[in-house]
């Protein structure tokens, strides 16, 4: 075989010269290297966990305009739930029952940073009845200041529960249950600080098993709650990381035969991510939970170039080559392909950023952070490492994976001849067509009641089943906002009032409402109160004097108005917060909005925690078409500066294509929907994928450009030279995060399913579908030309030293 002269191009040119001055300054850049890692690493000592409502909230959205417009004045979505259960004989009335619900109004009501002014519970001096007597009005809170728990006291307090609405509000519709409510500030305005979600659900915890007992139980649902969930799963992370580490560890081991390789490349791995977290804690910032799996991402990208390293640095020892001059020419032969991969990860992350959601925008800056750092840790810090190494005895004579006579790699090989490659083509339709059908079932939100970021068995998930099963409300809740205009007192106006009754009337039959809260439908309380509780008088009245008969109900402290009547609150509980239910629900509002359009008032959405999930999932939905647009287009970009051809580009991105509709699939077969702690998967996915179809690309085109090899025996030497490194890569990574299945935190374990599928499947499309495709793109002939031209000009070309071009296929 011929082998074409050694001319470099400028851009290898470049690269022998950046080799050559890393491994002269070697002792310098080490010790600076050693350095930093020492002051970064004491610095991520102290990283925090950084949780915040207001990170998931798409603050462009018109949704949360009103939402932030109106938070101030009536309940907002940050609300905490505490419900107290009596077990024993009877109802709530009796005194033990009472005691306790008093003390756990105050212990909640002294939380730092509750807002103090929404706690309600019957207990509270804002939760009042009013009722008509011979001698007129009459009224009080429903609990009398001197209350005394005497027989005579409990009785007048059912009464007053009665006479107050509150029912399946704030006392369980079985009267076996009472509530405490109250929102979260996100500012802890007693010392100025984000307020710690950590903290809070300690306290509310320890409010549970202090009062907890034989006829006692509390369930309690909320953010800060959930928060408190995950940060307590998360403990066991480091658990599954440990996991993760060892079983990389070992597999490494066994791979490479060599323990200092094996070190190395986990160390070198483990260094973005301690860079990574000693930065952020130097910037005073934190991570946030829903983000934690960023670290380990960043921990696996770095396993994946570590391992190719070693390997080219090992091949190049066993050839006969100094461990000093085969870290330089590793350096030259990885430099292009590794971080022009490396850019294609930082890509994929930083697009998922147009998702207009803080703690997206946090991740996607995180991680690009991160990948940016693995530039100087896997490309720089690791050949100055490897250049001081000792190769051991026992590791030159274990095989090392990269044969000259490689019998799999040979037959695997012959994919890239027309008729396997045909066979090829028909596989991949079938998974396409399978995947495309299944892959239109995906759901946009959270998938059944509860949190889905928790498992279904979670104390968590069955307070929150208790609570719907009680209560006529819940934590699911849509806020409408009616804004009046020119209207000195909108409650005593007709038409105003109508409009909010009707759509009062229509959302009760709206499927997935549970119950319905307005200031026309407690007037019409009033009003039927004022009147001896006759039904008949449970209307609204035409005229402005006819309504003043239940003017009481516009009284703010019931938080259904402002002062004047200005904005109306319409509170809409659901019975869940799926995708599904609230799109349902939401178009439901909105079409009612588009039919009835008035002169004095204008309906907006929307307020609650529905109302965040709703504008977030339509901020999902809207991103993903532009996410996988931004990132299949960067990465198309990329590969055509590094191969300059068109049939490169498609070679690498068709299979990445493929595998995201197959992950899309698989998310709807588990039940995953696509939300914020999902769809960056997808994009980190194709990001982590890019990797093997560059790495087996870049090698079979410089076999075949300078080399002169056909097409298969070039796939050959690429899979040879680098497949079966990016193969052990890939499975040690997917048997690792598949422990995450494991995990009592449920967004955990499907993260670990998508990832190690995707990890998986991108290496299986880059090894049977890129020969293929470069098959009968004619990716032989486009690069036998260059050859038989002796053109070397392109990114790739010329001859690497390192290389061994005696290394030929077993024809």
């Amino acid at each position: 075989m011929t082998t074409a002269p050694e001319t470099l191009s400028r851009t290898d040119a470049f690269v022998a010269k950046m080799a050559h001055a890393l491994i002269n300054l070697r002792k310098p850049l080490g010790i600076f290297f050693l350095l930093l890692t020492l002051l970064l690493g004491a610095a991520a000592v102290n990283t925090r966990l950084d949780p915040g409502f207001n990170k998931l909230i798409p603050l462009k959205h018109n949704y949360m305009s009103a939402f932030l417009e109106h938070s101030g004045s009536f309940s907002g979505a940050n609300r905490v739930m505490v419900s107290v259960q009596w077990k024993g004989e009877g109802d709530i009335y009796n005194p033990e029952f009472l005691a306790v619900l008093r003390k756990v109004n105050d212990e909640v009501f002294f939380i730092p940073g509750v807002n103090r002014g929404s706690v309600r519970s019957i207990f509270s001096p804002s939760v009042r009845y009013i009722e008509v007597t011979e001698q007129g009005f009459t009224g009080d809170v429903v609990i009398p200041a001197r209350f005394n728990a005497d027989a005579e006291s409990i009785a007048q307090v059912r009464a007053n529960v009665a006479r107050s609405g509150v029912v399946g509000q704030l006392v369980a519709n079985d009267l076996k249950s009472a509530m405490v409510q109250a929102d979260l500030l996100e500012i802890n305005p007693e010392n100025g600080e984000h307020l710690d979600y950590a903290k809070v659900a300690g306290q509310l915890e320890r409010i549970r098993s202090e009062f907890a007992g034989k006829d006692i139980d509390l369930q309690i649902v909320g953010f800060s709650k959930v928060m408190g969930d995950v940060m307590d799963g998360l403990t066991t992370v480091a658990l599954f990381f440990l996991m993760a580490f060892v079983i990389t560890f070992a597999l490494l081991w066994w791979y490479s035969h060599s323990l200092k390789l094996t070190v190395l490349a986990i160390v070198v791995a483990m260094l973005p991510v301690i860079w990574l977290l000693g930065i952020l804690s130097l910037l005073g910032r934190g991570i946030d939970p829903m983000s934690v799996l960023v670290p380990f991402l960043i921990f696996s990208i770095g396993v994946s170039h570590a391992v190719q390293m070693t390997n080219a640095w090992k091949q190049n020892v066993m050839a006969g080559e100094s461990a000093r001059l085969a870290a330089e020419n590793s350096f030259r032969k990885l430099a292009i392909p590794g971080i022009m991969a490396l850019l294609a990860n930082a890509l994929g992350f930083m697009v998922i950023m147009v998702i207009d959601i803080p703690i997206v925008h946090e991740l996607g800056l995180t991680a690009c952070l991160g990948v940016a750092l693995m530039i100087m840790t896997n490309k720089m810090f690791m050949p100055i490492i490897l250049s001081h190494l000792r190769l051991e005895f026992s590791a030159k004579k274990a095989p090392d994976g990269v044969a000259k006579h490689h019998p799999l790699w040979w037959r695997v090989s012959a994919l890239a001849l027309p008729k396997p490659a045909l066979a090829t083509f028909a596989v991949m339709l079938v998974l396409l067509a399978g995947a495309t059908y299944y892959s239109r079932l995906l759901q946009t939100g959270d998938i059944g009641s509860g949190v889905p970021e928790l498992r279904a068995d979670s104390r968590y998930n069955q307070d929150n089943d208790k609570i719907i099963a009680n209560y006529s409300i819940g934590m699911d809740v849509l806020s409408v906002y009616v804004e009046t205009k020119d209207l000195q007192e909108a409650c005593l106006n007709w038409e105003v009032m109508n409009a909010v009754e009707r759509f009062d009337q229509h959302m009760r039959g709206v499927a997935g409402v549970r119950s319905v809260s307005s200031i026309a439908g407690l007037t019409k309380l009033y009003a039927s109160s004022n009147n001896e509780a006759n039904p008949r008088w449970a209307a609204l009245q035409r005229s402005e004097g006819g309504l003043r008969t239940g003017a009481r109900a516009s009284n703010p402290e019931n938080g259904l108005n402002t002062d004047g009547c200005k904005v109306l609150h319409i509170a809409i509980y659901l019975a869940d917060h799926e995708g599904s239910t609230l799109k349902n629900v939401v178009d439901e509002v909105q079409h009612f909005i588009d039919a009835n359009p008035l002169p004095h008032a204008v309906f907006r959405l929307g307020g609650g925690n529905a109302g965040v999930a709703a504008a977030t999932n339509e901020a999902v939905e809207k991103a993903e078409v532009q996410m996988l647009l931004s990132i299949f287009a960067s990465i198309s970009l990329l590969c055509w500066l590094t191969f300059r051809s068109w049939r490169a580009v498609l070679c690498v991105i068709v299979p990445l294509v493929l595998v995201t509709i197959m992950c899309n699939a698989l998310m709807a077969l588990l039940g995953i929907g696509l939300k914020v702690a999902t769809l960056p998967v997808i994009a980190l996915g194709v990001g982590v994928g890019v990797d093997y179809g560059i790495y087996i690309f870049e090698s079979m085109q410089h076999e075949i450009h300078n080399r002169g090899l056909s097409l298969r025996e070039a796939f050959y030497e690429a899979m040879r030279q680098r497949g079966t490194a990016a193969v052990f890569t890939a499975v040690t990574m997917a048997v690792g995060i598949g422990t995450w299945v494991f995990s009592a935190l449920k967004f955990q374990a499907d993260m670990g399913v998508l990832l190690a599928f995707m990890f998986l499947v991108n290496v299986l499309g880059a090894i049977f579908l890129l020969p293929a495709l470069a098959c009968w793109l004619g990716v032989e002939d486009e690069q036998q030309r260059h050859y038989r031209g002796g053109a070397h000009g392109d990114a790739t070309g010329g001859t690497r030293t390192g290389d061994h071009p005696g290394a030929h296929s077993p024809t």
